[in-house]
């Protein structure tokens, strides 16, 4: 099939009501959560918003805000110069990233039932084989998301705070690997604050996946949600981030193109 062909048939499955697109992010308001580091460090600020004008003596026509926040509040997009291990590869900011990065195929591991089980659950090699098993190997270049229903959970609940710092689920170090020399993927998204468990401090290497993905030029999705709504494979993923300068993360809409009937 040529190149044209293909599009013209996205285009008209897309006509025809043949293609549903799920939206896969959190609405960015005040109340949302953030990650919670420990106090000695910077924190992450939460989203704010002030009014300009709203059809009234400040502006009679139009009704606009400015809004300030963290490369890293609410759904967002985590690249590779986030984190130390990238820090000196090349394209490695949102604004220098390949465009063709944020169109790819997409495949979602269901840890829900594991992870309502276990709250501190850990993604492994070995169920990512069990996986593949059922589902097929996944492809090099796609997008891999990690299946909780954390995004249910709102509120403290979410961040899942206690005395020894956050309990969610997350990748060990191992099924990071695995999926960047193995399955060559381009990046692993969670439903979660943050791409790595909440006691991934104690993992090795710490945060594992912030580490190994961005240290191998990959990219990371968090507060993902509807993660529910998609097929296993077979799925679209569309994460475009902000174009920020030297920007090392965006907030952004996530989206998913699903065959219909397919869920």
């Amino acid at each position: 099939m040529s190149e044209n062909n293909a599009l013209e048939v996205l285009t008209g499955a897309l006509t025809a009501g043949q293609i549903d697109t799920v939206d896969l992010t959190h609405t960015l308001d005040p109340d949302f959560p953030v990650i919670v580091l420990p106090p000695e460090f910077g924190q992450c600020a939460r989203f704010r918003v002030e009014e300009v004008s709203r059809y009234d003596e400040r502006g009679p026509a139009w009704y606009w805000r400015n809004f300030t926040c963290s490369e890293h509040t609410g759904t967002h997009f985590d690249a590779p110069i986030h984190w130390v291990s990238g820090k000196d590869l090349p394209n490695a900011s949102v604004d220098s990233i390949p465009a063709d990065a944020f169109v790819r195929p997409v495949c979602v591991l269901d840890c829900s039932k594991e992870s309502a089980e276990d709250e501190d659950f850990l993604l492994t090699p070995k169920f990512i084989k069990n996986w593949e098993k059922v589902h097929g190997d996944i492809p090099g270049g796609a997008w891999v998301l990690m299946r909780t229903d954390w995004s249910k959970r709102s509120g403290a609940e979410y961040l899942n705070m206690r005395e020894d710092g956050a309990h969610t689920p997350g990748p060990t170090g191992d099924a990071i690997n695995y999926l960047i020399e193995t399955r060559n993927i381009i990046g692993f998204g969670t439903e979660t604050v943050g791409t790595d468990a909440g006691q991934s401090t104690h993992l090795s290497p710490p945060y594992p996946a912030h580490y190994l993905l961005h240290g191998a030029n990959r990219y990371g999705l968090q507060c993902l949600a509807n993660l529910d709504l998609l097929p296993a494979t077979g799925a679209i993923l569309v994460c475009p981030p902000l174009k920020i300068k030297n920007g090392s993360g965006s907030p952004l809409r996530v989206l998913a193109l699903v065959a219909r009937n397919t869920v």
